[in-house]
């Protein structure tokens, strides 16, 4: 093995340097347990009994389209494959490979598509090119939170609509993990108005570059392992990735002097994990069912760790001299209006994306009138207002 590079992800891995999942977890894979425990008469004798034991021995990899050293984001996957294997008494095992080690980052829908790799986790805005309303599977601007975005999926009939998609690719998706409302991202220079947008290179991907593009901007999509060598050579002047925990560990504030909120392209993005739908068929069915309490345990994991991780990394980038500033009102308003110009667009082009795009828009509005009730009056009185030295 060359020297540096760590064996990839096993469910028995050492977890040193990062959380203790299995304490972690333990509450919330009890629920996952007892619902397995209780999924049929293949299951009836319970997790470890004869009924698992009779199921035969398998081995899986997953490709990430995220590097190692994000541990809240790839370890995602990691928390997965540790709960696959737990809940199948170790017959079911996943092996989980960083962006770039099987296949690179942007490339995990056609590695599983093409039965590369049985699974990847991914956001499927990354694929965007090749059908707009994979957007609706991550995050739209100025869209859902990271409970709306969850309610709509998982209670709203959104991710049926999402795999009427996904099976035109052969893929199933399962919701893996959410990063909660993200920053706006490292700009080099300072934004004074929505005019300073034209001519910026910008690492956006997703609805969110199409919307900047509209702006003015130069728009890239890059591997979050790719983006510090291209703002350090200047191939981009600014970019956006998730928030305070994750942004530290990249470097951006070594480069970029500008800390811009919010995040208006991805007030709640979600990632997938991605199933090859002939490899799923294949499961046992007690298999498909440990696989998706997993992804359920990934999906709360992750928030839950970038809610914990995010407050003591933004106390540290603001220690560090890190100027944060809000994005000027005038380009919130032309980014919005560009939004709702461009989803109209290509709703009025292709039915499935307008059948998608009619759910999510109805709960949008629903749960705006809800959340805009209750959450947002207790915040306005409650949070306290971006630190001293950022500005509006």
């Amino acid at each position: 093995m060359p020297k540096g590079r760590r064996p990839p992800c096993t469910p028995a891995a050492e977890s040193r340097g990062r959380f203790d999942r299995r304490r972690f977890l333990g509450g919330v894979a009890a629920g996952s347990a007892v619902a397995l425990a209780g999924c049929g008469p293949s299951s009836q004798e319970g997790v470890g009994g004869p009924a698992v034991v009779s199921q035969p021995r398998l081995t899986w990899r997953l490709a990430s389209s995220f590097p190692r050293s994000l541990d809240t984001i790839f370890g995602a996957a990691e928390v997965m494959a540790d709960r696959v294997a737990e809940l199948t008494e170790g017959r079911f095992r996943i092996r989980c490979y960083p962006s770039g080690e099987l296949v690179p980052g942007l490339q995990v829908l056609d590695a599983v598509q093409q039965g590369t790799v049985q699974l990847g986790h991914t956001a499927s805005y990354y694929y965007t090119g090749k059908n707009p309303a994979f957007a609706f599977d991550t995050a739209m601007p100025f869209g859902l939170t990271a409970r709306q975005q969850t309610a709509w999926l998982k209670a709203g009939g959104g991710l049926e609509l999402i795999n009427e998609l996904m099976a035109d690719f052969g893929i199933l998706a399962l919701p893996s993990g959410n990063t909660g409302v993200q920053m706006g991202g490292w700009f080099r220079r300072e934004l004074g108005s929505a005019a300073e947008v034209r001519g910026l290179k910008m690492r956006i991907p997703g609805l969110g570059g199409e919307v900047m593009s509209r702006l003015g901007a130069t728009v890239q999509t890059i591997p979050g392992g790719e983006i510090y060598p291209a703002l350090e050579r200047g191939a981009i002047d600014a970019t956006e990735w998730v928030g305070p925990y994750d942004d530290e560990k990249l470097g951006f504030h070594r480069i970029a002097r500008y800390y811009y909120y919010p995040g208006w392209w991805e007030p709640g993005p979600g990632l997938s994990t991605y199933v090859g739908r002939r490899a799923w068929d294949g499961l046992p069915k007690s298999y498909q069912e440990a696989l998706r309490a997993a992804a359920d345990t990934a999906h709360v994991t992750m928030l839950s760790r970038y809610d914990a991780l995010n407050p003591a990394a933004w106390d540290r980038l603001l220690a560090a001299g890190v100027e944060v500033r809000r994005f000027p009102h005038d380009m919130l308003e032309a980014a919005r209006r560009a939004t709702t110009e461009l989803i109209e667009e290509q709703a009025s082009a292709d039915a499935g994306y307008r059948k998608i795009y009619e759910s999510w828009k109805k709960f949008r509005e629903e749960s705006y009138r809800w959340f805009g009730a209750a959450e947002l009056s207790f915040q306005e009185f409650s949070f306290p207002r971006p630190a001293p030295g950022a500005r509006a």
